[in-house]
């Protein structure tokens, strides 16, 4: 009788993964607001699904059609005019590849490699094999824990721990569970900290202490590997509703969008109360266990000492996103050192593009990517006054999205660490390690940027 359900058990987890065997994706390119309003009926009425939190004229949305609504997504473009192109074929298929390991190139580090992607269990294993291969400068620690009860677990590096003055930075990863690139690069950067001899990685991992989070949302992160690769939320089941109107599984009303429910300008734009979509906000602020942990020990680390440094990753479309993403140009300035920001980013972005030639744009969120509200970063940079606070997405700009290649793993993380060196280096020319932190105004930054064009170029 065990036997007999135990083996059903099995039977259900796997009958209960999701298959995208036909899906198809298309790339939609609005060109005015009519356009704009049909591409936004077509997920309205469950004819796709957006890829892109929100869509805007002249700006490729990517959106994914099931196998029995192709025909009629087909009959609906082509008597609307919009412009579209298949991007993904068959997603399924490329999800099996994204699968197989890289043949290509590799590198590893103990247990862990850069030629494939890692489920939780094997991330968590190869932090707890770092802090026995560095006892003297690595720790545990624990933030948290998530809806289902995991750890939100990561490690604390600091190669001066008598240190009396401390300089802090925290990186989070895979706040967005489908973002897969994301922990690779943030464990790419662990072990350049740990064994890299670049003068600018020592500089930077050696006078910071580091708290390095590679994935903040466990739950949704094991969920795309045992269930939806295309998840993007936690897993609450709080708000589970029925979501046929959408033309969705009733699935997705489960989870919150865990980068809008912070309480900073919590669901004023950019954000969802409609359980039955990927930016759905939550009941409230912070209603979720993964958001309040992250929140609790940023403010325990604002004390601490010197809090210069938040990055948070995501992917995909190659940003660096300065705060504050509720704003519009004229409102940059709400960030006190938004000037410096945008430097240090723009030096960043140009030494990224130096090793393979990719781009990535500098901007707040309204310029470059779209309004959002309830975020993780820009909470972190309003309630703990942290100097330089940034929402990294990483490659690509939408051939794979979010089913990056391994291949492109290792591509991804150098000129990150490229990007991140030189952001350090102009962080330190600004002031922002030393006891009293610099904070300059707009007309200050111009000069300085005819400063650092000569220290830097």
């Amino acid at each position: 009788m065990k036997w007999f359900i135990f083996c059903s058990f099995i039977f259900i987890n796997v009958a209960a993964k999701r298959t995208f065997e036909g899906y198809k994706v298309y790339k939609i390119s609005p060109k005015n607001v009519n356009e704009l309003n049909f591409v936004k009926d077509l997920e309205r009425d469950g004819i796709g699904q957006l890829w892109d939190d929100q869509v805007n004229v002249d700006f490729e949305a990517r959106i994914m059609v099931k196998p029995d609504n192709v025909e009629n997504f087909l009959n609906k473009m082509d008597s609307s005019g919009v412009g579209y192109k298949v991007m993904i074929g068959d997603l399924q298929r490329v999800i099996n590849e994204q699968m197989q390991p890289n043949q290509i190139r590799s590198s590893s580090y103990l247990s862990y490699s850069w030629d494939r992607y890692h489920d939780l269990d094997t991330i968590y294993k190869w932090l707890d094999e770092i802090v026995e291969q560095y006892p003297n400068i690595v720790t545990s620690v624990v933030m948290g824990q998530s809806v289902e009860g995991r750890d939100i677990k990561g490690i604390v590096i600091n190669y001066k721990p008598e240190k009396e003055h401390k300089t802090i930075g925290m990186i989070e990863g895979t706040l967005h569970a489908r973002e897969w690139i994301s922990p690779a690069v943030v464990n790419w950067i662990v072990k350049e900290f740990l064994t890299s001899d670049d003068p600018g990685v020592r500089i930077m991992a050696e006078n910071i202490e580091w708290h390095i989070f590679p994935v903040v949302n466990p739950d949704g992160y094991v969920y795309t590997f045992t269930t939806n690769r295309m998840w993007r939320k936690n897993r609450s089941t709080y708000n589970f509703q029925s979501c046929s109107a959408f033309g969705l599984d009733d699935d997705m009303s489960n989870g919150i969008d865990l980068n809008r429910n912070f309480n900073f300008h919590w669901m004023s734009t950019g954000a969802s109360d409609n359980p039955c979509t990927n930016t759905y906000a939550g009941p409230s602020a912070f209603s979720e266990p993964e958001a309040r942990a992250i929140a609790n020990y940023v403010l325990g680390l604002k004390d601490q000492g010197r809090f210069i440094y938040y990055y948070g990753f995501h992917s995909y479309t190659q940003l660096f996103v300065i705060p504050y993403s509720h704003v519009n140009i004229s409102g940059v300035l709400e960030a006190d050192n938004y000037s410096d920001m945008y430097e240090i980013a723009v030096r960043g972005a140009e030494k990224a593009k130096e090793r393979y030639n990719t781009t990535y744009r500098v901007g707040i969120a309204a310029e470059i990517l779209y309004p959002m509200s309830g975020t993780s970063f820009d909470w972190v940079k309003h309630e703990a006054n942290v100097a330089v606070s940034y929402l990294i997405e990483l490659r690509d700009l939408g051939e794979y999205g979010f089913l990056l290649p391994p291949a492109q793993i290792i591509p991804n993380s150098l000129e990150i660490m490229d990007a991140l060196i030189e952001m350090d280096r102009v962080t330190r020319l600004l002031g922002y390690y030393s006891k009293s932190t610099l904070i300059l105004g707009s007309f200050n930054a111009l000069v300085l940027s005819i400063v650092l064009a000569i220290l830097i170029r």
